[in-house]
């Protein structure tokens, strides 16, 4: 931190009860949201309380500074960024409460989707719903007046508010709603400012009244002015945090509807599906959206459910939603819908409706996945979010979509086209590279003519997104003569042009070409290499340009590529239940925990906006630390960014600078222990149990006190193996495997080895153990050593690769194990030998249930008569998109398997039994935990040895892999207490 940054943190935290960060790993992470904009702040304050962000003003008015309100960072155009100071509201404004039946009292972050889960509960929603809603806050939605797909039906933002709590410029606390022309306090001068505003401009406001209804560009004087009633608070809803700071606000809820329906409409000509659109909403559609055919080959590619789904030669589609208190009426609507389009009108050449629930959440989701989706296609061209907030008159939105498509081809600019055309809305991304020079003014040529030609026609350049970064610079010109009004209510609430500058009324704003996200590599990447000789003038004359010595390959991928593709949307931020990123996230929610942090760490790394030696501090070890390699953000990520590996990539350089911990040294290396721990087992054992010792363990090793540990075995798996000459080559035929045993296996539950080799020989599966093979050195991985498993991995995939080529494929019963051999080896690998071996491994309940799929499993088991719970471990979700061992469960008779979809463990290995990690451990794995407690079982199944101590440590249920479960139903393995 340089002086400038001290000083400011000091100060702040002197008058701040929240979080204060001015360091500049912190500032790099808030130096971007969704857009392709980029500003490195001041500080970024976290307010606790109303009085924090009182406190905050003041203190930014004092000093000349300027604050940028922020919730989920979630904005495309840019909305939350300046070089202020960021008050990001998403931490620990996160109340609710209701008032009445229909009105709820919120704080400004609140996440919208986990609101609406909590009022279902109550029968009730917040009816807008804009694409960001699973991780964007109630501040955003007010801010933005946002609205969604169902605008037809809810309307938006500023339809709902009552009153708002703000925080004004001057840094005092006030109520908005509605005033009257007279009245006193802050509200009232400000009532009777913005009303003489508005008379003074009376007949351009008038003008503005009949243009489009969907205009959120600037400030809605008309809307917020009604003859002597002034409503501030709908003044506030859409002016993107420049007129005051929502800290609360009380807005009204609706009645969830008792039936919805939704029909799926595919069209041969774009504007013929914009046509179909206006007959939707004549008919009083809910929801009326539009996707173009390159959205659609997108979603076809993306997710293999929709190939069957949306025919292939359709070049647009529509999806239509209608709701309705009867069934019968409700199939009627969309049944006449169907038939007006396809059949009278013949605009639609093909349709498919439903009314089931489940079917309906499936059609939505093509809607709902494909536009982050875009980001998966790999390439220097990308879409950006910088032209997709157009607004017209639905009547005139097929004319205008052939305009724009014309204009694009002028610019031989490629683009997608989406919109909720119901209600006229048109989201379009352009295909650009950043990274080239040329592009920002392709970039800049193409808004501009695009906006010119939406003016043309009516409409307005900012429909439910904001201006933001990206459209203020032309938002004069959209209201021209009625500028000076604009300018003068932002002058009325914020003299100084404190909140939010260069948003709105920019003053003076940027053009959509200043101030990009910078994703071109500014430094050498590589190995280090010796210099060259030169003489003193040639060393003179060039400059020095920092090296960063990767540590991973990324062959595949180059590094600066791996971290563009994060775009920032911030998808990864979600508290859904039925998804599992960001696990940390969920208990800790706070932007450093967040997966796209890491990326915008290294990314500003690689653009030399943070120096190099910043990956040797703790800052940013702390902010690594708060990942545990779950891998979950990779296959719910929209853009599929391999986060874990760019951690993995910070950890290591932290670690080959500054070395390990001892206490991770030595619980990275506690395989070295593990024989003679097995060899003295009772004494192990006793030392593992007792509290004293224990004690010592977590002062010398971190390992905390409270963790179970699972006890030592007395013959460890290979032991045995050899013993039962296991670890020789086969010499017959017919299908082999290599069992690669891996920590747990070996020396704590070699049982569960053993129960492996009986079910591949009761399926006459040829077993072998390569013998000298090491764990996999997960731990180390995790730990940021890449160097000291990158041994263990070399001579791992020089066993494997071997047996690969004898015929042999490779089989592990620890899903931590299997990731490593199919993800990360490869990662720290670049070989032919490496690549061999991830082709080659599978978890072994993949493994048998591939034989099943080909015939080839025995289905003699033996009736079991239990009730087991069954959880999939995270790195089994990472490896495979099924869930083959409740599957192979399932084929036992008698047996009854109940699915526990509760989230992540906690445990991830290494993290869970560190004593810094132990609580939030236990937080993460808390519903998993209390589910386990409260099922009616006998047992609990997971495949994963640390997420079997975290049931067991929790719960008290006994946890067994489902290989052993799989052995005692083929009657291998003698008994099995939990199981009766």
């Amino acid at each position: 931190m340089d002086a400038d940054s001290t000083r400011l943190q000091a100060d702040l935290r002197g008058i701040i009860e929240g979080d204060v960060l001015c360091e500049d790993v912190h500032r790099q992470i808030y130096a971007s949201d969704a857009s392709i904009y980029q500003l490195k702040p001041a500080g970024i304050v976290r307010p606790r309380s109303m009085n924090d962000i009182a406190s905050c003003v003041q203190y930014a008015r004092e000093h000349h500074l300027s604050i940028h309100p922020r919730g989920a960072g979630s904005g495309l155009a840019g909305e939350s960024l300046g070089r202020g100071i960021i008050l990001d509201m998403s931490r620990y404004m996160r109340r609710w409460y209701r008032l009445d039946d229909s009105l709820i009292r919120v704080q400004a972050g609140v996440v919208l989707a986990q609101l609406n889960r909590e009022l279902g509960t109550h029968g009730r929603l917040y009816g807008p719903d804009p694409q960001a809603r699973s991780v964007t806050t109630m501040g955003g939605v007010l801010s933005l007046d946002a609205s969604g797909s169902h605008w037809l039906r809810y309307g938006s933002a500023r339809d709902t508010v009552q009153s708002i709590k703000v925080v004004t410029a001057t840094g005092e606390i006030a109520e908005f709603s509605s005033h009257h022309h007279g009245s006193g306090g802050i509200a009232g001068r400000l009532a009777n400012e913005v009303t003489g505003i508005a008379k003074r401009h009376a007949e351009q406001l008038g003008k503005l009244r009949a243009g489009s209804p969907h205009n959120h560009g600037g400030y809605r004087l008309d809307l917020a002015v009604t003859g002597d009633q002034v409503n501030l608070a709908s003044l506030l809803v859409g002016a993107e945090g420049t007129l005051g700071i929502i800290a609360e606000a009380t807005v009204s809820t609706e009645p969830m509807p008792t039936h919805r329906g939704v029909s799926l409409l595919f069209f041969h000509r774009l504007e013929h599906a914009a046509r179909g659109a206006l007959l939707a909403a004549g008919r009083g559609a809910a929801a009326c959206d539009l996707m173009d055919r390159r959205l659609l080959e997108i979603a076809r590619e993306t997710d293999p459910r929709f190939e069957q789904l949306i025919p292939r030669n359709a070049e647009a589609m529509l999806l239509v939603e209608f709701q309705d208190e009867q069934l019968p009426e409700l199939r009627s609507r969309l049944r006449d819908l169907n038939d007006c389009l396809c059949r009278q009108e013949k605009l639609a050449f093909g349709s498919r409706m439903t009314v089931e629930r489940r079917e309906r959440d499936f059609f939505w989701l093509i809607v709902r996945r494909v536009i982050p989706r875009l980001y998966r296609l790999r390439g220097d061209t990308r879409p950006l979010p910088i032209i997709e907030d157009i607004a017209i008159e639905p009547a005139k939105l097929p004319d205008l979509m052939v305009e724009l498509q014309n204009i694009l081809k002028e610019h031989q600019v490629t683009a997608t086209m989406f919109a909720h055309a119901g209600h006229g809305h048109l989201h379009i991304r352009p295909f650009l590279d950043l990274a080239d020079p040329g592009s920002p003014q392709v970039l800049r040529e193409l808004a501009e003519s695009i906006f010119e030609k939406v003016l043309e026609f009516g409409g307005t350049i900012s429909g439910e997104h904001g201006a933001g970064l990206s459209r203020s610079w032309f938002l004069p010109r959209q209201y021209g003569s009625l500028w000076p009004a604009m300018i003068a209510v932002k002058r009325a609430f914020d003299p100084a042009g404190l909140l939010n500058p260069g948003k709105v009324v920019g003053l003076p704003s940027q053009g959509p070409d200043e101030n990009l996200r910078n994703v071109t590599a500014m430094i050498q990447i590589g190995q280090e290499t010796e210099p060259d000789e030169e003489s003193d003038a040639d060393s003179v004359a060039e400059p020095i340009v920092p090296r960063l010595p990767v540590l991973q390959s990324w062959n595949d991928e180059p590094i600066e590529m791996a971290t563009r593709n994060c775009n920032g949307c911030g998808r990864c931020k979600t508290l859904a239940p039925s998804e599992r990123m960001c696990p940390v996230y969920r208990v800790l929610p706070i932007e450093e925990a967040s997966p796209r942090a890491k990326a915008n760490l290294l990314r500003g790394v690689l653009a030399g906006e943070l120096s190099v030696d910043a990956l040797a501090t703790d800052e940013v070890k702390q902010i690594t630390d708060l990942c545990f390699g779950c891998h979950q953000c990779r296959i719910e990520c929209p853009a599929s960014v391999d986060i874990p590996k760019i951690v993995n990539e910070l950890r290591g350089q932290y670690v080959a600078t500054n070395g390990l911990s001892v206490a991770d040294y030595l619980m990275t290396r506690i395989e070295s222990i593990a024989p003679l721990a097995s060899r003295v087992a009772t004494v192990s054992n006793w030392v593992l149990k007792s509290p004293r010792w224990r004690w010592v363990l977590e002062r010398t090793m971190g390992l905390a006190r409270g963790r179970r540990i699972t006890p030592y075995a007395k013959l460890s798996f290979m032991r045995w193996a050899a013993k039962k000459r296991l670890t020789r080559p086969l010499q017959k035929g017919g299908p082999k495997v290599a069992y690669f045993v891996d920590y747990f296996a070996n020396w704590h539950d070699p049982e569960l080895g053993q129960a492996l080799v009986e079910v591949l020989r009761h399926n006459r599966v040829g077993v072998y153990v390569p013998p000298n093979q090491y764990s996999s050195m997960m731990p180390r991985i995790a730990a940021g050593d890449l160097k000291g498993a990158m041994h263990a991995a070399t001579h791992n995939i020089r066993i494997l690769a071997e047996a690969v080529r004898q015929g042999y494929q490779i089989v592990t019963t620890e899903p931590t194990a299997a990731l490593c051999l199919i993800h990360e080896y490869p990662n720290l690998i670049d070989s032919e030998d490496a690549r061999l071996v991830a082709e080659n491994t599978y978890d072994s309940c993949r493994y048998l249930w591939d034989m099943h799929l080909r015939n080839e499993l025995s289905l003699d088991f033996r009736p079991v008569a239990a009730s087991v719970a069954y959880h999939q471990p995270c790195h089994v979700r990472a490896i495979d998109s099924g869930k083959p061992a409740q599957q192979l469960m399932d084929l036992i008779p008698g047996l009854r398997v109940q699915s526990m979809e509760k989230g992540c463990s906690g445990m991830a290995g290494l993290y869970g039994m560190k004593r810094e990690n132990f609580r939030n451990s236990v937080r993460i794995g808390w519903n998993l935990i209390s589910g386990m407690r409260k099922a009616d079982i006998q047992a609990a199944s997971t495949e994963c040895s640390a997420c079997k101590n975290q049931i067991e440590h929790g719960s008290n249920r006994t946890t067994l892999h489902p290989i052993k479960v799989m052995a005692y139903a083929y009657g291998r393995l003698p008994a099995l207490t939990a199981l009766g």
